[in-house]
């Protein structure tokens, strides 16, 4: 069985004038060819910003690029059809596509209502800070273009339990929503700000079980539509944790299947919430591995003074590997963007190497290591900022690598706090498998380590070129593998 590894296949500032629907369907034959098993697409319903959105501003979740709602009819990344020739080729090929979806929030609204609300304290929204009064807020979505096709449905205040802009007044606040549900926020799996149930624009409420009702039926006409395989969820730290069980419990009952279902809760200080999570889930989901992700940051920050025996330490892919996805960067850690925390360029091959080498976790790639990407924003002081993210080629062939040959039992080798190694034994299935990986965030380093007696007498290679020379295997299996500074060294077996 070939090893899964998953691309993120798009990024914040995706600006190539091929729209990524048709890039998609056009490079299928190559993500298969590099070992890409799973594709994981933006947001393809319409935002508030329309075809200038990246999709997380989400206004119409049954308009996929068809109808003319807020001044587009395609999205950013194309049109209805094209995103579903994008999803078909992919499926053809073999390869599993992922939607992205948006549960968390609603806005871009096409009414405003008049509200009676409470203000929270913005760092405890459990604690209110006003009596009940009433503004006019943009909390009635009638979808007037689309004209009651596919969904009748018509969201207000009362399918809402926050929002954070008065129309009336022009201020700006979190406004806790007096519907018939009670007031206060929802219980959510962050205890961050008090309760974290409240990010931003309008908060859908899940107490209100027309919308529960709602959203299950969204999720049958999405696959119908689509045939998607699975999903990514979604900011879920700030959703009732019951409504996605129940969401994808509906989902997998009606159609009497797993879907691949991986969730975004986004933590950097300890594992146990996203264990707690699991636990909720009862694993249901994948979880995305935000604390590996910022080992790796910090690692490519500290250099040499990082001591590369703890990288795993706090981790999800440590404790819970069967459902970790790791990762070294995404949309939301690029440069600019609010959760800013991109791992340096020199040690992007070496985090590579820990996420797709190894036995543990599913892997997913990010579109600029394999694209690049070249954007201009402001940052946080407002000031213009010219951004270039560059191609790297490790990427590639580490994925190829993965996919022919990091296969079979796992030895490592970490006893120093610079360099560090593994090996993969291979296996039967998969032909001339079989790796050794050593690396260094210091000077050039080398690990003696053991490999299989299979393979004794048997010639290895750098399979990234930064060492020239060959290592031949000892009659016991081992041998001294080496790499440069500030580097990785992939070596697979020498086939003549």
């Amino acid at each position: 069985m070939q090893n899964q590894t998953l691309i993120q296949y798009f990024h914040w500032y995706y600006n190539e004038e091929q729209n990524l629907w048709i890039k998609v369907k056009e490079e299928a034959s190559y993500l298969k060819e590099i070992g890409v098993t799973g594709v994981w697409l933006p947001p393809a319903y319409k935002a508030s910003t329309g075809d200038y959105s990246v999709g997380y501003d989400i206004y119409d979740l049954f308009d996929l690029g068809e109808f003319d709602q807020k001044g587009s009819v395609n999205t950013k990344y194309g049109s209805k059809q094209e995103y579903l020739d994008a999803i078909k080729a992919l499926q053809n090929l073999g390869m599993a596509t992922l939607a992205d979806i948006v549960f968390n929030h609603k806005t871009g609204a096409d009414e405003v209502e008049k509200v009676k609300v409470r203000t929270v304290n913005p760092e405890d929204r459990n604690e209110f800070t006003s009596d009940v009064f009433e503004i006019e807020a943009w909390t009635k979505f009638t979808f007037p273009n689309r004209k009651g096709k596919y969904s009748s449905f018509i969201w207000d205040h009362q399918c809402f339990s926050g929002v954070d802009w008065a129309e009336d007044t022009k201020q700006t606040a979190i406004y806790s929503i007096q519907n018939f549900v009670g007031e206060g926020f929802e219980e959510v799996p962050s205890t961050e700000l008090g309760n974290y149930d409240y990010l931003m624009f309008s908060d859908i409420d899940f107490r209100n079980r027309a919308v529960v009702e709602e959203l299950k039926y969204w999720g049958e006409w999405v696959v119908d539509t689509t045939n998607i395989d699975g999903f990514r969820l979604d900011a879920v730290k700030h959703i009732n944790p019951d409504f996605i069980k129940e969401w994808i419990e509906h989902l997998e009952s009606k159609y009497n299947k797993p879907f691949f279902i991986v969730a975004e809760d986004w933590n950097v200080e300890n594992f146990e919430s996203q264990v707690e999570y699991i636990e909720l889930m009862e694993g249901r989901t994948q979880i995305f591995d935000s604390l590996l992700h910022h080992n790796l940051f910090l690692a490519s920050k500290e250099g040499n003074e990082y001591d590369m025996r703890t990288i795993f330490e706090n981790t999800l892919v440590a404790v819970k590997p069967e459902l970790a996805v790791t990762f070294v960067d995404n949309h939301d850690s690029q440069p600019l963007q609010a959760l800013e925390s991109y791992v340096d360029f020199w040690f992007r091959p070496i985090a590579y190497a820990l996420i797709l080498l190894r036995l543990q976790g599913i892997p997913c790639l990010f579109f600029p290591d394999l694209y690049g990407g070249i954007y201009d924003d402001k940052d946080q002081e407002g000031d213009e900022v010219h951004i270039e993210l560059a191609i790297l080629p490790e990427v590639e062939t580490m994925s190829k690598i993965r996919a022919a040959f990091a296969y079979g039992e796992q030895r490592d080798y970490f006893d120093h706090g610079n360099c560090m190694g593994w090996t993969r034994a291979g296996d039967d299935e998969h032909e001339n498998s079989g790796i050794a990986v050593v690396l260094s965030n210091s000077e050039e380093g080398y690990k003696t380590m053991e490999i299989g007696a299979p393979f004794a007498g048997k010639t290895f290679i750098d399979a990234l070129g930064h060492r020239p020379q060959e290592i031949v295997i000892d009659e016991k299996g081992w041998a001294e593998f080496h790499c440069n500074a500030g580097s990785v060294s992939v070596w697979i077996l020498k086939v003549n």
